[in-house]
């Protein structure tokens, strides 16, 4: 008997690379695959609310499969899987929402307004990616730089080593982020704020939702809207917002079980 199929999509600035050990422990359950990197095709520029992000996603979606697929998303890779289980329910058994609350009520009118007025950015990730170190003279510096960082020095040294080769592009003047700043910050100001409007209403399929219990991100936008919108498929736990990286067979394990408890519906 075949393994059902994952298609994951990745969080804003980290390409699916950078999760190779974690697609390793879901591989033992499903087969697993993810577009490298979105964001970066200028057939699917990026623009508010991200239509043209949801459009990349349900591309890839028809390209790769001829039945219904999970949909595994981390953080903005969560915020597009629902939206795309929205617009296209027949091509998806389930949705997981990792670290990717739904912003919804005054959060949400609060960031179309900050938008509208040009704002928002004061608010939000966008303040650091926008003036973000993206230059390095090699790979071994910049691994370096990042090991510094507590956030990523929590990773397991196999992990970080992943998203150094999987972020990185060659420079003139050394290596650079693959994952543009420019290309991250976009995607940070263009946040949909519509989302608390697709699940008000009931939602075509299963979702479930695993967040870190210790996560910056699930504090600012609130839960209220998540937990309504998957009832009993709601967890958390240990970590932050970028728990699949800094626990990659932890992470694995929630979403298998969430996975199960979905499709058992």
């Amino acid at each position: 008997m075949s393994r059902p199929n994952i298609h994951f999509v990745h969080a804003n600035s980290y390409p699916a690379g950078t999760y190779r050990i974690f697609f390793d422990h879901l591989r033992k359950h499903y087969q697993v695959q993810a577009l490298d990197m979105h964001a970066h095709n200028p057939a699917y520029p990026v623009s508010n609310g991200w239509p043209e992000l949801v459009r990349e996603l349900l591309d890839e979606l028809d390209a790769r499969y001829t039945e219904p697929v999970v949909l595994v998303g981390h953080s903005m890779g969560g915020m597009l899987s629902l939206t795309a289980a929205r617009a296209r329910p027949q091509a998806v058994r389930c949705v997981v929402l990792l670290d990717a609350p739904v912003v919804a009520g005054w959060r949400a009118a609060l960031l179309r307004v900050a938008k509208s007025l040009g704002v928002d950015a004061r608010f939000s990730p966008a303040r650091a990616s926008q003036v973000r170190r993206h230059l390095w003279p090699d790979a071994e510096s910049a691994l370096r730089h990042y090991a510094a960082k507590p956030m990523f020095a929590a990773w397991p040294p196999e992990v970080l080593r992943d998203y150094i080769e999987h972020g990185l592009a060659p420079h003139p003047e050394g290596v650079t982020l693959r994952f543009t700043r420019e290309t991250e910050t976009a995607v940070y100001r263009s946040l949909p704020h519509h989302l608390g409007a697709l699940t008000r209403r009931g939602f075509p399929v299963p979702v479930g939702f695993i967040g870190g219990a210790d996560s910056a991100e699930c504090r600012q936008a609130g839960l209220a809207a998540t937990r309504r919108l998957t009832g009993k498929h709601f967890a958390l736990v240990p970590g932050g917002h970028l728990f699949p990286m800094a626990s990659p067979a932890a992470a694995a394990a929630a979403v298998h079980a969430m996975i199960q408890s979905l499709i058992m519906e």
